[in-house]
Formats: structure tokens, C-alpha cells, sequence
């Protein structure tokens, strides 16, 4: 497991660094474009990045040791949605980077051990867990962000491999808040790159899959992109869905977030 904390670490630099680049060229008005998410600018889905880096560090840090502020979340976000398109920008390079220097400066002992009161779980996770979440989050949002300049924009293929075996394992709960398995007819199992989507009573992300009843045609960060509702035209050229069940049908099972 202290692997997958490795690369989840690692692929969220490589997810900072990349729209670090891109925000430092950005105009008042590319700021002001709608981003992949439609209801937002490309500012708001920094913005979000930025506030849930400031949020999600907190706790992490006490879990080391660190005493830090209580701030609610909503005043946070208050503050957050009250600022500026180019200070949203701005403060979600500080807080971003800031979330990461914490992460990054954990021991390998941390790493493999550390537990975290996320406040909105039952109770503390493995590290693993939050940075999981973590990269979900941003590796979708980020897509957002850069989709808004760059129609052919992917989710970076590091994060999307990484996601899939987070998934698979650690934070496989996610797919009972993002899915709709309801929305089927009947069960069906589903080969995707590198692993495979089972959908009954429930949604699994598994590490394989004997014998599938369909297959999912495309690369693993169109994968990614379906299960949080990104996988629309004109973003799925190319992408296509063979046996019981439809890409269209998919859609409906995942809407997105």
C-alpha cells in the first residue's frame, strides 16, 4: 500500500505542476471561460481546488502532529467564492502547494500508518484513502480546467492508471456516492483497460474480470472520465462500448459530479 501513497503523491505534483504552468498564462478573460464543468468558470474550478486543498490539509497535518486553526467550511468557502477570478487562481497555487509540501514531507513510517479524521467519514481513514480522494478530485477538475483551452485534453495518464487501482482498492466506497447502478436494467460486467466495472445492486471497480459482458473501447482516462460524468461529446470521440450494454446507458449510471 505505501506504493500506491507513493504514486498518488507523486501524480498529484505532477497534476499541480501542470496547472501551475497553465494558470500562470492565463488571462482575466480565460479565467473568466467556462471550464469543463459547465456550471462553473475556469476560475470557480480552481477556486474549488484551491478550497479543498485548504480544507483537506488540516487534517492531515493534526494527524502528524501540527496544530492548526479551526476554520469551518463554510466560512471558507465563503471567503473562497467572495474573491476575485485571478486571486482564485492565486490561492489555489498557495493552497495546493501548500497541501503538497505537507504530503510530500511525510515519512516513509507516515506514509504506511497514518490515519485521518476527514470529519465527514465515520471515522479516520488510512492515509491513503484521503490522498486517493484527493487525487480524484483533482485530476477531474483539472481536466476541466484544461479542457476549456484544449478540446483533445485528457485526464493526465498517470493519475487515471493510479485512480483505477485506488478504485479497485482504498477508495472503491466512492462508487456508491457517484453511481446510479439503478439506472441498468440488469447486471452487467464490463472489461475496461487494466481492470473491470461490475454493476448490479452496486458499482465495483475490479483488478480483472473472467468473463466479461461487455467491453469498454477507449483509453484508461476516458475510463476515468465516465465514472465522473465527463465522458460527453464532443469529449468521447473515439470511445465505444461493445455487448450488454450501451455507452449511452453508462452515462446514465455515472452523471457526474
Amino acid at each position: 500500500m505505501s506504493q500506491l501513497v507513493d504514486r498518488t503523491i507523486t501524480a498529484l505534483r505532477s497534476e499541480h505542476d501542470v496547472l501551475a504552468d497553465l494558470v500562470g498564462t492565463l488571462t482575466d478573460e480565460q479565467l473568466a471561460a467556462t471550464s469543463g464543468a459547465a456550471e462553473w468558470t475556469v476560475a470557480q474550478a480552481l477556486s474549488h481546488l484551491g478550497s479543498g486543498a485548504e480544507i483537506g490539509r488540516a487534517p492531515i497535518a493534526r494527524a502528524t502532529g501540527e496544530t492548526v486553526a479551526a476554520e469551518d467550511n463554510q466560512t471558507i468557502w465563503a471567503r473562497w467564492d467572495a474573491s476575485a477570478p485571478r486571486a482564485q487562481a492565486e490561492g489555489f497555487l498557495e493552497h495546493n502547494g501548500r497541501w503538497l509540501e505537507t504530503v510530500e514531507a511525510l515519512t516513509p513510517e507516515q506514509r504506511s500508518s497514518l490515519t485521518v479524521d476527514l470529519g465527514f467519514l465515520p471515522e479516520p481513514v488510512p492515509l491513503v484513502t484521503a490522498l486517493g480522494m484527493r487525487l480524484n478530485e483533482v485530476a477531474n477538475h483539472s481536466w476541466d480546467v484544461r479542457v476549456a483551452f484544449d478540446p483533445a485534453a485528457g485526464v493526465d495518464a498517470g493519475s487515471a492508471a493510479t485512480l483505477v487501482d485506488l478504485l479497485a482498492g482504498p477508495v472503491g466506497f466512492m462508487m456508491s456516492f457517484v453511481a446510479k447502478p439503478a439506472e441498468l436494467a440488469k447486471p452487467v460486467s464490463i472489461a475496461v483497460p487494466g481492470a473491470g466495472l461490475v454493476i448490479d445492486d452496486a458499482v465495483t471497480v475490479v483488478d480483472h474480470l473472467e468473463s466479461p459482458s461487455a467491453t469498454f473501447d477507449g483509453p484508461v482516462e476516458a475510463f476515468i472520465r465516465l465514472l465522473s460524468g465527463r465522458l460527453k461529446a464532443p469529449y468521447d470521440n473515439g470511445v465505444t462500448v461493445d455487448g450488454g450494454v450501451t455507452l449511452d446507458e453508462l452515462r446514465r449510471v455515472f452523471p457526474g459530479f
